[in-house]
């Protein structure tokens, strides 16, 4: 599957300050330390609507990272996938009258256009659960050979007992994980099941739906699977860092980890678990399945794609927040200040601001305290001046291979 483009970032000078994060599976922030090649997986979307403010969110924290890390030397592959088969997209297609193969394939488009205008850096890899079957079959059989799996009335379901670490990424109680299960496409009621919390690994051949061929029958993969498979086939049996909102802690990383552990008898699976909060609007959580959205694509219709990317990074990535329109008024004004300082024949020493924003993106990706540095230079430059004319290149240069904001 094609990614996107977007232009080369600027290269500054000097070295970068290396990146701490917050590892979900601790509940610190700690150093991520990968080795010359930092590899990162994040999952992607179900592409059975547009991209909205939620997923431009997401992705914005993981470019951010991947931006930190090569401003420190590290060369980065970074895989995102596309669940381009699911039950999501098929309902949708069915409500629409829609193949569901042609709704996958315009939306991944349009979430490809959104995330290229906003500035968000390209996967190395994108990867769809169609195009991947091939070692989605390969992971499901090794963990048929492991003994980590069992039938159900034709369906394959794996064991979570089969990885002694599960439950290690979320640290959730038993009740809250099946009450999560319930509410995140599991099927823990289901009889006949050796624990309610064992997801589905592979759905026997159902009809109307579509299905690929395995050597224990005819059906289509589990979602859970599907990332673990994608992330070995293309990172490796170990990556540094894997990322996606908090809504994926659980049950969709925390079985993806544990299947993956039990396939390929490693862990850990991931090194560093970082999450993204929720995005509210009007009270709830921006989702597709609530429909209460704002979409990318919209938003670009009347404001500056770096003016949407100035909106999010007002915000930390950790604590959930609530989009108000507000929040692109005001960025629109932060952007046409940054344009005019920049601008200037000359401005107030730079060097500060560099070193600003370096230091705060390297502590937990702290995106408005980065913008703050930038906003008080701003300031000095558009009241008093300055006399440095190399000071207005440099801010520009910080704020495109840092913030990603073209100015």
């Amino acid at each position: 599957m094609e990614s996107w483009t977007v232009p080369p970032p600027a290269v500054l000078e000097g070295a970068g300050v290396p990146l701490r994060l917050h590892d979900t599976a601790t509940g610190e922030v700690r150093p991520l330390s990968p080795g010359p090649v930092a590899t990162m997986y994040v999952c992607g979307i179900t592409p059975y609507d547009a991209a909205h403010l939620g997923h431009a969110m997401n992705y914005l924290t993981y470019d951010l990272a991947a931006r930190v890390l090569r401003d420190n030397g590290h060369d980065v592959v970074y895989t995102q996938n596309v669940t381009d088969v699911d039950e999501p997209l098929f309902e949708r297609a069915a409500e629409t009258h829609d193949d569901w193969r042609a709704l996958g394939s315009r939306e991944t488009e349009q979430f490809r256009s959104d995330m290229a205008a906003v500035n968000i850096a390209p996967p190395t890899h994108l990867v769809g659960a169609v195009e991947a079957m091939p070692a989605i079959v390969e992971m499901v059989g090794l963990l048929r050979e492991n003994g980590a799996t069992y039938d159900l009335d034709g369906d394959m379901y794996f064991s979570v007992s089969a990885a002694p670490r599960f439950g290690s990424v979320g640290n959730l109680p038993v009740a809250e994980m099946l009450a999560l299960a319930a509410e995140r496409g599991g099927d823990p009621g289901r009889p006949g099941k050796k624990d309610p919390l064992d997801p589905v690994l592979w759905l026997a051949e159902r009809p109307g739906e579509p299905s690929w061929n395995a050597p224990w029958g005819r059906g289509r993969p589990g979602w859970h699977v599907e990332c673990s498979a994608i992330a070995r086939s293309t990172l490796g049996e170990t990556m540094d860092l894997h990322g996606g909102g908090t809504d994926l802690i659980f049950p969709h990383h925390e079985m993806s980890a544990a299947e993956a552990s039990a396939a390929l008898g490693v862990w850990p699976f991931v090194r560093h678990w970082t999450h993204t909060a929720m995005v509210g609007l009007h009270g709830e959580k921006m989702s597709k399945s609530k429909g209460n959205m704002v979409f990318v694509r919209h938003l670009r219709l009347d404001h500056s794609p770096a003016a949407i990317r100035l909106a999010l990074l007002a915000h930390h990535y950790r604590p959930e927040w609530e989009w108000t329109h507000e929040d692109i008024l005001a960025a629109d004004a932060r952007l046409s200040r940054w344009r005019a300082a920049v601008a200037l024949p000359a401005g107030p020493d730079a060097r500060g601001v560099m070193e600003g924003v370096r230091r705060h993106l390297a502590g937990d990706l702290d995106a408005p305290g980065a913008v703050a540095v930038v906003d008080r230079w701003v300031d000095e430059a558009l009241r008093v001046g300055g006399r440095d004319p190399a000071a207005p290149a440099t801010v520009r240069d910080v704020s495109d291979a840092l913030l990603g904001v073209l100015l």
